[in-house]
């Protein structure tokens, strides 16, 4: 069964296994002893700290392994917030950052700091000039991420660094995404990383604090992995994480080029789908974008009934969509770059993903949309409706065109009957959709400029919101 998720959490790498089943034989002592089961386990412990920090670009003692990415990085921003207290409690950070970040932003919120969101463009990616306007005065910390987790869009990390080290601000990275595929560049500050997503064992994170940079770990602190992650650490885990990282830069350095054969698949995805499905958006860089991953959205679909149609024929995929998540509201990522969220599938390829699979998947996937779209009722094409039919919202005649009631119904069904109905207004009347679902606020804006119409904005109601789309075409 293709696994197309990496994204989400990666093959264990087989590197990665057997370092692991002999760490369990060697690494078992505590390293901070001095007979010898402690010496063995401590040898263990440099060299995979001497590992991580080659391939992260780094020194060793610079290096900190943490129980998870998401500990990383909340014990790098409040280590640095706290550190720069006295010069200010501004944080910024992109709205696409992982929510490990939002959440600790949050946090810093409610504690009385401030924090300021930059926005991004349709692509995911944020511009520069934004973030140098934020970074005087009481601006403590910036994090961006190297590359997005849903999208792929990388960002401009390096010049973002140079213009943090002028204003004397440290930047942290998560490069959560993009440690997999080599090292960060730039002068960041701060940097995280998670080993689940290289083909690691889950259960281990890397925290980087280069020298120079004001640290003050918070909590309880003792002396295990200089304060910054107190508690006895998963050694076996660790040496798993160091040997798959190694092993993935060995064999980048060596062999055939592994992240150049998958971009090339994700391209093939990229072209094939919007050829093979009508109605589909693909977001995210063209360009400036992890090899690996690859986002659509498809109009007219719910997205967690989509996920099930591809699970049934055997490709495990992700999505962002706001019906695939217990908030029921889209994902943040999509929500900041204005992209459709509706019927949204990322593909992220592992290592060692066979061309075969993905043409499979390419043979599979218009089935699976096209059953999701008869399952909801969409027709083949968009007539005009002359009567709301049995069982469907009611549209009723108004001065100004049609009042198109959806209140209770989910994604995708809000677009999907405007979509029906928007032939039944003139040519410059508009279609009002009472909706009082999230999604609606996002989906239909974006089914206006797929379709050549004209989003004339939400005006309040009653319950939920009610959006104005005038008929243009």
């Amino acid at each position: 069964m293709p696994y197309f998720d990496a994204a989400s959490a990666a093959p264990l790498h087989p590197v990665a296994r057997e370092a692991l089943l002999a760490a369990l034989d060697e690494g078992w002592a505590d390293p901070a002893r001095l007979y010898r089961e402690g010496r063995r386990a401590r040898l263990l412990l440099d060299a995979a700290r001497e590992a991580a920090a080659d391939a992260v670009g780094c020194r060793p003692d610079e290096l900190t392994f943490t129980p998870s990415g998401t500990h990383a990085v909340h014990s790098g921003m409040f280590g640095v917030l706290a550190a720069r207290r006295r010069v200010g409690r501004r944080l910024v950070h992109s709205a696409v950052e992982h929510s490990s970040v939002l959440h600790a932003a949050e946090v810093h919120a409610a504690a009385g700091g401030t924090v300021t969101e930059v926005p991004v463009d349709r692509t995911g990616r944020v511009a520069q000039a934004p973030v140098a306007d934020v970074l005087g005065g009481d601006t403590a910390l910036v994090c961006l991420q190297s590359a997005n987790h849903e999208v792929g869009t990388e960002q401009p990390v390096q010049e973002v660094a140079a213009r943090c080290r002028e204003a004397g601000v440290p930047l942290l990275v998560d490069a959560a995404q993009s440690v997999p595929w080599g090292p960060v560049p730039g002068a960041w500050s701060v940097l995280t990383a998670s080993a689940h997503k290289w083909g690691g064992p889950p259960g281990v994170g890397l925290l980087v604090v280069r020298k120079g940079t004001r640290f003050a770990p918070q909590g309880p602190l003792d002396e295990r992995e200089s304060g910054r992650s107190p508690g006895f650490g998963n050694l076996p885990a660790v040496v798993a994480a160091a040997a798959a990282l190694r092993a993935l830069r060995a064999a980048a350095e060596s062999g055939p080029d592994e992240a150049a054969r998958l971009r090339g698949l994700v391209e093939r995805i990229r072209a094939g789908v919007p050829e093979l499905v009508p109605d589909v958006e693909v977001v995210g860089d063209p360009v400036r974008r992890l090899p690996h991953l690859v986002t659509f959205s498809c109009l007219y679909v719910d997205g967690e009934a989509l996920l099930h149609e591809l699970d049934r024929a055997g490709f495990s995929v992700s999505s962002g969509s706001s019906c695939t998540s217990s908030t029921l509201t889209p994902s943040h990522v999509l929500r900041a770059m204005g992209v459709l969220s509706e019927g949204n599938v990322r593909v992220s390829l592992p290592y060692g993903t066979e061309a075969a699979e993905v043409e499979r998947f390419l043979t599979v996937l218009p089935e699976a949309v096209r059953s999701v779209r008869e399952r909801f009722g969409v027709p083949a094409q968009e007539p005009a409706r002359s009567a709301a039919g049995a069982g469907e919202p009611a549209a009723e005649p108004a001065a100004a065109g049609l009042v198109l009631d959806t209140l209770g119904r989910r994604c995708p069904v809000p677009v999907i009957e405007l979509a029906k109905v928007i032939g039944e207004v003139p040519l410059g009347a508009t279609v009002t959709v009472l909706s009082d679902d999230a999604a609606a606020r996002q989906d239909i804006p974006a089914w206006c400029a797929m379709r050549e119409q004209e989003y004339v904005g939400e005006e309040p109601a009653e319950r939920g919101a009610a959006y104005v789309v005038r008929r243009r075409v």
